[in-house]
């Protein structure tokens, strides 16, 4: 088997033990099918991200034992492949802001969640006297996709056929620092690196259809995708450092790895498992539970 799976965090604190049982998972199904695993960092984001967070979130995958190959990528040294990426793509100039956005949404036959085209069919005059005022502002309009779909259908390992919305989504953020957007990048870094297997959480499946649709655009092949179950804090919500001790660091306060990793790997419905090499033994993406899981602390 060629090809490569991955795991690609956004540098804006350390991993907790949702985010560490995704790489892991990751890792098991890249290892499990002869895959390489590789890292990239999803820094595009300059307002949440930071170097020293990449570097420690780096330190403890290493210190679980997960390994990967090959260089890290970083995602803000690829402006420029996003860029010629952009000019094979049709685009339109987006002059809403958020609130536009939302209560567009809310107007009948809206779907929700999804842009509802307010300014693809806008005038010349139209577009030069919006670009006018938000250059007076000091910001720059997004960059939206001219879709030709309306939905798109992806194979995920876990749902089968699934298809998804597709709307006129963002390629390059707007307002006063413009920056690339989470779709555009993850579809031109996954083709530059040879992804063809994409396993992470379920709360990305809805974002699959528009990322392979994009793909099918650029003529990159669509990864085969694998949604997996989240981690959820005590009250449901999905899990978050207010829940406590749930960093790897936390966590090596009162445990050893052997103890995070037999952990995990109860999660994954292999109790009694606290060494990476014999759980790829045995791990089996088949038998994965696809319950959500309950974050109940130390």
């Amino acid at each position: 088997m060629t090809g490569a799976g991955r795991y690609a965090p956004s540098p804006s604190g350390d991993l907790h033990f949702g985010n560490l049982r995704t790489a892991l998972i990751a890792w098991l199904f890249a290892r499990h099918s002869g895959r390489s695993f590789l890292l990239r960092v999803e820094d595009i984001d300059t307002g949440r991200s930071s170097l020293e967070s990449a570097h420690r979130q780096i330190e403890d995958l290493l210190t679980l034992g997960l390994t990967f190959d090959g260089d890290i990528l970083y995602q803000s040294s690829r402006s420029e492949a996003y860029a010629a990426a952009l000019e094979q793509l049709p685009v339109y100039e987006c002059y809403c802001s958020r609130k536009d956005i939302q209560e567009a949404s809310r107007a009948p036959h809206a779907i929700p969640g999804s842009y509802p085209g307010t300014c693809r069919l806008l005038s010349d005059a139209a577009r030069a006297q919006r670009r006018a005022d938000l250059a007076a502002q000091g910001r720059v309009p997004a960059l939206r996709l001219r879709a030709e779909t309306t939905s798109f259908t992806i194979h995920d390992f876990y749902r089968g056929a699934y298809t998804g919305d597709v709307d006129d989504f963002v390629l390059r953020r707007g307002g006063q620092e413009p920056g690339w957007a989470y779709n555009l990048a993850v579809v031109v870094d996954d083709g530059f690196q040879g992804v063809d297997q994409v396993v992470r959480g379920d709360d990305l499946l809805s974002s699959a259809p528009r990322q392979a649709y994009l793909a099918s655009l650029l003529g990159l092949p669509v990864p085969a995708y694998s949604h997996v179950p989240l981690v959820l804090g005590p009250t449901g919500k999905r899990l978050a450092k207010r829940d406590g001790a749930v960093t790897l660091r936390e966590m090596l306060v009162d445990h050893s790895v052997p103890d995070v990793v037999g952990r995990l790997a109860t999660t994954l419905g292999y109790p009694g498992v606290d060494e990476l090499s014999q759980l790829l033994e045995v791990f089996d993406p088949e038998e994965l539970p696809r319950d959500e899981i309950i974050w109940h602390g130390n």
